[in-house]
């Protein structure tokens, strides 16, 4: 298996491959759900077929037997991966590395634990009930060094709020609108409004704590650095333009930065990820090309003599940003993935491509902390700071504020109820 020593920071990759496209969706049929599970769709609907109560020696072994033929399938994709698409990585100007110890070993003495790297995380909590929608939006920023900070935002969505005119058609407008909305607790396909609450304006949050509040050298994140729901803005060309430039600020100038996903939408580099050794890394592409893989449309054809300002004397049309975006800053990111020991799973990580191998060094270093999980320490510990402050929280206000308003149960879910 072709691996080299890595080059110093002062030497970046020119990974430029892209994913291979993929398939169009197509209806599934019968034949389709037989070769995925093995079975006839007749039978699965046959419930005179299936099976009664739970015989638990029986099924551990049909669950061995099936977990045991699928590792030996990955084994050999994992084989063939290592033969054929390894030596591809060099070819296209990235490459498989084995990571140095003796650098993982100066990060954690000189800069995890002296406080020089700083991971931010976020979470969302949902109030939904009939009248009222409350999304309680948290983040934390933290470090080694005992450094921690944590923000939230409120937003607060009713279905009516009165402007003092004609209440039949206000009515009429709320029936519409509730025919609209998904089950309570649940997000609704095309409620945009809510998407925005639920993710867009938390990956924006995440990002500027990052940029504007974070000091260290260093700045770790969780996920995409650039997901797919700031990079459209949710749809609104106002968030598009604002988290854009909050990228490209975060990008191009705070350049040392390195984002690790926890469920990635790149199988592809996933399975590379998967076949390499402990302790080695890869790198496979840069993020513009997924970006594009994910755009199809043209977005923001709005009137063609409006244009928004990409710098102060430079006007552009809507619809030519986000190509430009991909073009000047997404292909500056580097898209990676590592494996930090031989029980943890591959995990894929983004960063700068002037900064990518010590990136991948620093993520490698955090993440041999936890042999099981092979994923960075920090991350986790910005996630429960997050969750300790934030969740449940907004449950026992929303609980009091409803008995004080003289309905205690009456509009909460059975769900929320049961526990």
């Amino acid at each position: 298996m072709p691996t080299t020593t890595p080059p110093t920071e002062s030497e970046p990759p020119d990974a430029d491959a892209g994913p291979l496209p993929a398939a169009d969706p197509a209806e599934v049929t019968a034949g389709d759900f037989r070769a995925g599970f093995g079975e006839e769709l007749a039978r699965v609907l046959d419930i005179s077929a299936w099976e009664t109560g739970w015989d638990l020696t029986r099924e551990y072994g049909r669950i061995e037997r099936e977990v045991r033929e699928a590792l030996r399938g990955e084994t050999e994709v994992q084989r063939r991966t290592r033969a054929e698409l390894f030596p591809r990585l060099f070819a296209a100007g990235g490459g498989v590395y084995e990571a140095r110890r003796d650098v993982m070993e100066a990060i954690h003495r000189g800069v995890l634990f002296a406080g020089g790297v700083e991971a931010c995380d976020g979470t969302v909590e949902v109030h939904d009930t009939l009248p009222l929608t409350i999304y309680q939006i948290g983040v934390s920023l933290v470090s080694y060094r005992g450094d921690q900070g944590t923000w939230q935002q409120r937003l607060f969505r009713r279905d009516l709020r009165r402007q003092g005119g004609d209440p039949i058609p206000e009515l009429a407008d709320l029936l519409e609108h509730r025919s609209r909305r998904a089950a309570l607790n649940h997000a609704a396909t095309g409620d945009r409004l809510g998407e925005l609450a639920r993710k867009t304006v938390m990956d924006y949050a995440e990002r500027a704590v990052l940029l504007r509040r974070s000091e260290a050298v260093w700045r770790m994140g969780h996920g995409n650095p650039i997901t797919y729901e700031l990079l459209t803005g949710g749809g609104v060309l106002e968030l598009m333009a604002a988290g854009t430039r909050l990228l490209r600020e975060l990008i191009t100038g705070r350049p040392k930065f390195v984002f690790v996903a926890s469920e990635p939408r790149e199988l592809l580099a996933l399975t590379i990820g998967q076949a390499l050794p402990p302790g080695h890394y890869a790198l496979v592409w840069t993020l513009d090309a997924t970006l594009r893989h994910w755009l199809h449309q043209r977005r923001f054809a709005v009137d063609v003599g409006d244009k928004i300002p990409w710098d102060e004397d430079d006007w552009m049309p809507p619809s030519e940003w986000i190509p430009r975006f991909l073009d000047e800053v997404a292909s500056r990111v580097v898209v990676g993935v590592y494996r930090a020991s031989e029980a943890a799973p591959a995990h894929l990580f983004y960063a700068h491509r002037d900064h990518a191998h010590y990136a991948a060094h620093l993520v490698m270093a955090d993440s041999v902390l936890q042999e099981h999980r092979g994923f960075p320490l920090l991350i986790d510990v910005a996630h429960h700071v997050c969750q300790g402050v934030f969740g449940r929280s907004l449950g026992a206000l929303t609980e009091t504020a409803y008995a004080a308003a003289g309905a205690p149960w009456r509009y909460f879910s059975e769900r929320q109820t049961r526990e």
